[in-house]
């Protein structure tokens, strides 16, 4: 009887979410390009290391960290993962109403489109770099490369703009944010340290910066990108890191690092070389789409 009171409690939930997003803005939201079936698959929720804790589906990951005076949450998936998030937040012991920071690590529509569902419901501060305040704030419509026919999700107010190496502090926590554009213009990898029973830990929850199919050098709608990518690709490579995230769970292959059931293990994401590895696979990618040599 209590699970099925569970279930019927998020499926009102999800339903209540989804009218308010429909009612949410007079903008109206397009349908998105395209959807993955597996970043719609729910995911048991599990601490990584410290305070830090897994919270988003199979392969969209949203990251929540937890302080005494409330908690970060990083990326939130599809509109339709808000209901997949609280749930996991709260079967967790959280409660979700005491998420109090919003983070993103790129403002496209499968990491950003419950947002403003999340917001409304929590109160809490949207902060995005200068680079991706106009794309969350209407809704992907100015996106670079997806952008122009429309909003993809719920536009999002920003409360406050971050540039490179600000400092997001909440309850003793230090997060960094490391601007790496190219993905999208202020897309953004976070630095910080947690600490467990027996070791801190430095966390990079990285924006892995993948070229898109359509991305060409010199593009009218930005200009830059090339030398953007090649400046990103420079900076990731000098990081110094302790445990590896990213922003699709499959990008740190996190169902060979992590099954359901599985005990706390950080050491588990301690992936140097697989970062080091993904990130020459994508540079190679990017050097043969730019025209780079």
């Amino acid at each position: 009887m209590l699970q099925f009171k569970r279930s019927y409690r998020y499926i009102i939930l999800l339903f209540s979410l989804q009218f308010s997003i429909c009612c949410a803005s007079a903008q109206k939201v397009i349908p998105v390009p395209y959807i993955n079936p597996v970043w719609e698959k729910p995911c048991e929720p599990f601490r990584i290391a410290g305070n830090l804790y897994y919270v988003g589906t199979y392969d969209l990951a949203s990251y929540l960290i937890t302080t005494p005076q409330g908690h970060i949450l990083i990326n939130t998936g599809l509109a339709s993962s808000v209901p997949v998030i609280r749930k996991n937040v709260e079967e967790l012991g959280f409660k979700f109403t005491d998420i109090k920071i919003l983070l993103c690590t790129h403002t496209h529509y499968d990491h950003v489109g419950g947002m403003a569902a999340i917001k409304k419901i929590t109160g809490a501060e949207m902060m995005v770099n200068e680079g991706d305040v106009a794309s969350l704030e209407d809704g992907g419509n100015s996106d670079y490369l997806m952008g122009g026919k429309g909003s993809m999700f719920v536009p999002v107010e920003v409360d406050r703009v971050l540039h490179e190496h600000d400092t997001i502090r909440l309850g003793g926590m230090k997060v960094i944010a490391l601007h790496h554009p190219g993905h999208t213009k202020g897309a953004t990898s976070f630095l910080f340290d947690v600490r467990d029973e027996q070791r801190s830990y430095r966390v990079l929850i990285a924006n892995m910066p993948t070229v898109l199919e359509d991305v060409k050098p010199g593009m009218a709608s930005y200009p830059e990108v090339a030398k953007d990518f090649g400046n990103t690709f420079k900076a990731m490579k000098e990081l110094k890191f302790d445990l590896f995230l990213a922003s699709h769970a499959s990008q740190f292959d996190l169902d060979k690092k992590h099954q359901p059931g599985d005990g706390y293990n950080p050491m588990a994401f301690a992936d140097k070389k697989g970062y080091d590895e993904a990130l020459a696979g994508l540079e190679k990618d990017y050097k043969k789409k730019l025209g780079k040599k």
